[in-house]
């Protein structure tokens, strides 16, 4: 891979080291083109037939940029705002109550906590282990696992043994999807929900979710809408898609989702294999580097978040910004994070070393 020629396709990289990926990916712009292109078609023509074609042909390719992401047909994949719409649709959708339970990890982020509350409310009982420990914690009781495919804190990656548990395993996908290799059937999960806009650095408000076809038979969907029906014609005769477009969101940008196919397309290009292991390589020096000047580094994986103590990481935040280094604080943790992408480069790291002191 030209990592030279991929950090070029990011104009943010000229001024900034960008270390934020893990919350918002840097915009190619190449993408942010065909997103302005899109509007441009919009503002001057209006909102009519073509408008309504060019989203459904976008949406399609979409579908099959992510499934092929993921090593899945696209049937099997619905078109979300976000890892955590694809969370919600999932765990609210799953028959959960009095005597079934739930297994969590202890570091799970707000956008999987807020469904496992709503199983809560509906009577079941959820457990929070260690993520190293999720497997084990599986019991008689255990209707369902709900954990961090990568932890949105570290970089810890969910034990392997989840697959051999015997009970559906839902994953937050948001720091794994992009960042490290995915296929969702050798994870052995039921439902894999991810973010559009951090590795894949597509647009704010598109995701995905995959859903397995005998484990989606459980999952009713929640909230359907006009796009989730076979014929919407029918009224109150109509019936849902058999795949998993029944778990659409409503509606999704035309520009979006352009922004966002754009962007998976310039990653491909370069070729997920060499992404993966570039950002990973660079993660796990920036680690022990950390680690060689005395910084407590978080537990990780092999994957491209590393985060370390700080005792005001709020402060660490700001402070490396006026530097032109941006990273992020984990609230309620004191805890700074970078998170590493392969288009970054040693350049990048060097300065947030040499900032940090």
């Amino acid at each position: 891979m030209d990592a030279a020629a991929l950090r070029a396709e990011f104009p943010v990289l000229e001024r900034v080291a960008y270390l934020n990926t893990g919350t918002d990916g840097p915009l190619p712009a190449a993408a942010a083109r065909a997103a302005r292109e899109h509007l441009d078609h919009e503002e001057r023509d209006g909102r009519f037939r073509d408008h309504f074609q060019a989203r459904t042909a976008l949406q399609a390719d979409l579908r099959a940029g992510y499934a092929r992401l993921v090593g899945a047909p696209p049937e099997e994949i619905a078109l979300t705002t976000s890892a955590s719409d694809g969370l919600a649709r999932v765990i609210a959708g799953f028959p959960l109550g009095p005597g079934d339970e739930v297994i969590t990890s202890d570091q799970e982020h707000p956008g999987l906590i807020g469904p496992l509350l709503h199983a809560r409310e509906r009577g079941a009982t959820v457990r929070a282990v260690p993520l190293r420990d999720v497997a084990d914690a599986v019991g008689p009781r255990t209707a369902l696992v709900a954990v961090s495919h990568v932890s949105w804190v570290g970089g810890e990656i969910a034990p392997a043994a989840l697959a051999e548990t015997g009970v559906p395993v839902v994953l937050d996908g948001a720091q794994g999807a992009g960042a490290v290799a995915l296929d969702v059937r050798a994870l052995g999960c039921s439902a894999y929900a991810a973010a559009g806009q951090k590795w894949l650095c597509g647009a704010d408000g598109t995701g995905f979710l995959w859903i397995d076809p005998p484990f989606a038979e459980r999952v009713r969907a929640v909230a359907p809408s006009y796009v989730c029906f076979a014929d919407a014609a029918r009224g109150l005769d109509a019936e849902l898609k058999a795949t998993a477009g029944r778990y659409d969101t409503p509606s999704l940008p035309r520009e979006a989702v352009a922004l966002s196919l754009a962007a998976l397309g310039i990653l491909e290009r370069f070729g997920w294999e060499a992404i993966h292991a570039r950002a990973a390589k660079q993660a796990a020096w920036l680690a022990a580097e950390l680690g060689e000047r005395g910084r407590t580094v978080a537990p990780r994986g092999r994957t491209t978040l590393v985060a370390w103590s700080d005792s005001d990481a709020e402060a660490t935040r700001d402070r490396l910004a006026d530097a032109g280094i941006v990273v992020r604080n984990l609230p309620g943790r004191d805890l700074v994070r970078a998170s590493v992408g392969a288009w970054n480069d040693e350049h990048d790291l060097e300065r947030l070393l040499g900032a940090l002191g």
